[in-house]
């Protein structure tokens, strides 16, 4: 298996490397497809859930909105994964079991420079909307669980598969617009322009939508305990048909719009988006797949040289606490994010995270731009490596 999947990237990221940004490219015609304001509208339209805590009403009904919008995409064969979370149940690590020092991030590297304070707001009090405090008030409570997915079937491998993903549940007491909305957005926008009717892919996709992030990544470590044994099994034999294409690589968008750089000595973080804020591609150094991650690492930070218009992206091997870690042991992945999960985001460098202020209104054209380049990257990379084309 894990020849294969090296066969596979070289083969891939050497196409991408001698792919020039040829007249007609696929890749580029799709990224313009692409659009801010609707990007911006998708973001939006989880908000009107407020925080989309797991375990309520308001996630439910997210994520009947989200199976909703993939469906009027053209993604029609959208399907749920249903499973149970328990609070009680032992909490799993979520990042490598790697020797650390006590300043370091878990599996994210060593603290440096500033930090400001951070943590998840438990108080509704905090929140000074009193309509939003009110549609965030029902607990969780435990229970059945269902997250929500759809595929773009491949032509020619379709029982091969890189799975795109974002968590659509958040915590904070606010709208959860950036953490996770605007990796959810990012997703269900991809969802909508591979969908197109004239979009054809060589290899399968797979958009989904985690629930349970926030409390140990417990959506996508359902979906690797119920699918990974099915993986290239052809259903029902001979049909050409495969529920769960083999995984090829995992893909995490989480927290894409928000980097405003370090916090100055007060605890404080500018306003205003730096300018030379980037695009972190982060890949886990201690993953059993960490070489052939690295590669896919490198293959998006190609694609964002390319196609997107503004933000530059970096690479970095601190990947960890977030929906790619499940599957980082079983196949290459990484998370694509707005600054480093651990050592930059765990030292309080957004300081909406968890927060009240995690809000639409919050953010600036310039941090939505930053997450539509963060579409732009992964649309890209996912267009070249699956051999998209758009049919005449």
């Amino acid at each position: 298996m894990k020849f294969l999947i090296f066969v596979a990237f070289s083969f891939f990221v050497g196409s991408i490397a001698l792919a020039a940004d040829a007249p007609g490219d696929p890749a580029r015609l799709l990224a313009g497809r692409l659009e801010f304001e609707r990007y911006k509208s998708t973001i939006k339209g989880l908000t009107q859930f407020g925080d989309r805590r797991q375990g309520t009403d308001r996630n439910r009904a997210a994520i009947d909105w989200i199976e909703v919008q993939l469906k009027s995409y053209g993604c029609t064969n959208t399907a749920r994964l249903k499973y149970e979370y328990s609070s009680s149940a032992p909490r799993l690590p979520s990042g490598p079991a790697i020797a650390r020092t006590p300043e370091a991030a878990s599996g994210g590297g060593r603290y440096r420079g500033a930090r400001a304070s951070t943590g998840v707001n438990e108080d509704p009090l905090r929140q000074p909307d009193e309509r939003l405090r009110a549609l965030n008030s029902q607990p969780s409570v435990d229970g059945p669980r269902e997250e929500v997915y759809c595929t773009k079937i491949g032509t020619t491998h379709p029982e091969e598969m890189y799975i795109v993903g974002a968590h659509m549940d958040g915590i904070g007491w606010g709208e959860a617009a950036n953490d996770d909305g605007s990796g959810a957005a990012l997703v269900m926008e991809l969802a909508r322009i591979f969908s197109s009717s004239d979009v054809r892919t060589e290899r399968s996709i797979r958009f989904v939508l985690w629930n349970n992030e926030e409390t140990g990544l417990n959506g996508a470590r359902a979906y690797v305990a119920q699918r990974a044994a099915l993986q290239g099994r052809e259903d029902p034999t001979g049909s050409g048909q495969y529920p769960e294409p083999r995984w090829l690589g995992m893909i995490q968008h989480d927290m894409v719009l928000f980097d405003h750089g370090m916090p100055r000595p007060d605890g404080t973080v500018p306003a205003q988006q730096r300018p030379e804020a980037d695009i972190n591609i982060e890949f886990q150094s201690a993953a059993r797949f960490a070489e052939d991650a690295q590669k896919l690492a490198w293959a998006f930070h190609a694609a964002n040289e390319v196609y997107a218009t503004d933000y530059p992206a970096t690479v970095g091997p601190h990947m960890t606490n977030t929906d790619s870690t499940p599957f980082m042991d079983l196949v290459p992945a990484i998370s694509v994010r707005e600054n480093e999960r651990g050592r930059e985001i765990g030292a309080g460098w957004d300081p909406h995270w968890h927060q009240p202020t995690d809000l639409y209104a919050t953010f600036t054209d310039q941090d939505f731009r930053l997450g539509l380049n963060a579409a732009q990257t992964t649309l890209g990379a996912i267009a070249r490596l699956t051999g998209a084309s758009l049919r005449q």
